[in-house]
């Protein structure tokens, strides 16, 4: 794929224009002090130590853990050691640079109050992308809420008993785990751990095992006390370092050209799984991923890039 200069420079105006619905896919809410965050870089009261890459990889939470694989994954996933204080460790890019490997992350969005939506006929799931990251064979992380989970269950037992994914935690309600944050509703700390805590029970209750001890902060906001309220949690926080721009973006080329133009070695690229909030990262995707192959990249889970 050739890149135009002038169509790179579409696609950084159109995601100016969508930071802050990126994360929320339909959510409310104009730029705020959670930008910093949702961009994959810690909020400022977030200590360095606890930025991405800086612990090593650590085993993954024995099975009777909170948000640990289930019996019949494919097997334990790495996770990062907790950062100072025992804070939740946070990763956005591999720390190995050399290796062109690259990670789709699709964030499988709806907040616990959209059901009615749902009931009447908006679509939050996106079938024929799935497809068609199987038949490109493409692994790939979901980050799925839990009431996504249970709004689509057969969708999600599938894609949770297909080693071509793995499933990630990104909260049952979609609610903030700070605030502000793009008009989010924020929940305290002992209702954010509750949370993370359901929306792992909803994957279970809808059959799906290939679950990994991930999670992403809604709006990808977060500050100290809300590492500290999932510390217990023994997940490791996952950020991006390439914002696809996929959130109601209308043109494919301008959303693959961005990705296209941003994918460096060991890269985290975050898009949606979400129809009607991002329709066209479908077609988006065909685009991407053979130009990529064709520059060497291999696609690669999460949990390798944490491991490498």
């Amino acid at each position: 794929m050739t890149i135009s200069v002038r169509k790179v420079a579409a696609a950084a105006a159109l995601s100016a224009a969508l930071t802050a619905s990126l994360a929320g896919c339909g959510g409310s809410g104009t730029p705020d002090a959670g930008r910093e965050a949702r961009l994959g870089t810690p909020a400022a009261s977030a200590p360095a130590a606890s930025a991405p890459g800086s612990a090593a990889p650590s085993p993954s939470p024995s099975s009777g853990a909170p948000g640990a694989p289930l019996a019949g994954a494919p097997g334990k996933a790495p996770t990062l050691a907790p950062g100072p204080d025992g804070l939740t460790p946070v990763f956005e890019r591999a720390r190995q640079h050399t290796d062109r490997t690259v990670a789709l992350t699709f964030d499988a969005d709806m907040t616990s109050d959209q059901g009615p939506r749902a009931a009447g006929g908006e679509r939050f799931d996106n079938p024929q992308l799935i497809s068609t990251l199987r038949t490109l064979k493409v692994p790939s992380t979901i980050f799925m809420t839990g009431r996504w989970a249970e709004e689509y269950p057969d969708q999600a037992k599938s894609i949770g008993t297909d080693p071509n994914f793995e499933i990630a935690n990104h909260s049952y309600s979609h609610h903030a785990f700070t605030s502000p944050c793009y008009g989010l509703p924020a929940l305290d700390g002992a209702a954010a751990r509750a949370d993370v805590d359901r929306a792992f029970a909803a994957f279970r209750q809808a059959g799906a095992v290939n679950t990994v001890p991930y999670f992403r902060f809604p709006g990808g906001c977060y500050d100290d006390p809300a590492l500290r309220a999932l510390s217990t949690a023994k997940v490791t926080a996952v950020q991006w370092d390439v914002v696809s721009g996929d959130a109601f973006a209308k043109d494919p080329d301008a959303v693959a050209e961005q990705v296209l133009a941003g994918v460096k070695p060991g890269s985290v690229v975050v898009m949606h799984c979400t129809r009607s909030a991002a329709p066209v990262t479908e077609e988006a995707i065909r685009k991407i991923v053979p130009e990529l192959r064709k520059r060497g990249y291999r696609f690669v889970k999460v949990s390798e890039l944490i491991g490498t």
